[in-house]
């Protein structure tokens, strides 16, 4: 999959929209239900973990992908891209696209920038903020205890604050399955599935989140 060049303020401010969108509901899978097999291998819920293509991804949207497992369940999956960072915008200019245009105390501007990232071929107009555990508010998604998604646009004036999560990352699009569509592709050997360490999440160069990654990956006998 292509980065995202030049994701512009107007882009951005689709992020009211898309981040007060709560999660409860699955968003529809990237490909046809009609793909699904009728009878799927059974595959234990992969929420919370890292979904790591194969070396061999015969899908280019996918090559060396590594994706956070949001939600997944009989109904299908969604998961975020984590290592395709597309560009860096001024946290300022992210905050006056959203009708924010501080920090929100007065006399105080929002310094510095965020990193935008890729995070699926589906959407991609739609932004998610994937966050450490540590910040909560009613909308937000606890994914597994240690990382969440947060549905609200103030998420990021928190972080312009500094009153935010210690840890953040800021997405747009997804990748959808329909039911039993993972599954087919865990049993073709597609994809390998790693921890979802928020080390990994956060903390690792993104240009090599793969690669620790696979070294990670849970083996297959």
């Amino acid at each position: 999959m292509r980065p995202i060049r030049g994701v512009s303020v107007q882009i951005l401010a689709v992020l009211v929209l898309a981040l007060l969108l709560a999660l409860p509901v699955l968003p529809r899978a990237a490909v046809s239900p009609g793909d699904a097999p009728a009878d799927p291998p059974s595959v234990g819920s992969l929420t919370g973990q890292l979904l790591v293509a194969a070396p061999d991804m015969a899908d280019p949207r996918f090559a060396q992908t590594v994706i956070l497992m949001v939600r997944h369940n009989k109904d299908g999956a969604f998961g975020i891209v984590i290592n395709r960072p597309a560009e860096e915008r001024p946290m300022a200019a992210v905050l006056e696209a959203l009708g924010l245009e501080d920090g929100g105390d007065k006399g105080t501007k929002a310094e510095g920038t965020i990193r935008l990232y890729a995070g699926g071929p589906v959407d991609r107009q739609m932004g998610f903020v994937v966050h450490s555990a540590d910040y909560h508010r009613p909308e937000t998604l606890d994914i597994d205890g240690k990382v969440a998604v947060t549905s609200s646009p103030e998420v990021l004036r928190d972080i312009a604050r500094h009153r935010g999560p210690a840890k953040s990352l800021l997405a747009f699009g997804y990748a959808g399955w329909g039911p039993g569509q993972l599954e087919a592709e865990m049993a073709q050997r597609s994809w390998f599935v790693a921890p979802g360490d928020p080390s990994l999440i956060f903390d690792e160069d993104r240009q090599k989140l793969w690669d620790a990654a696979m070294a990670r990956r849970a083996i297959t006998l």
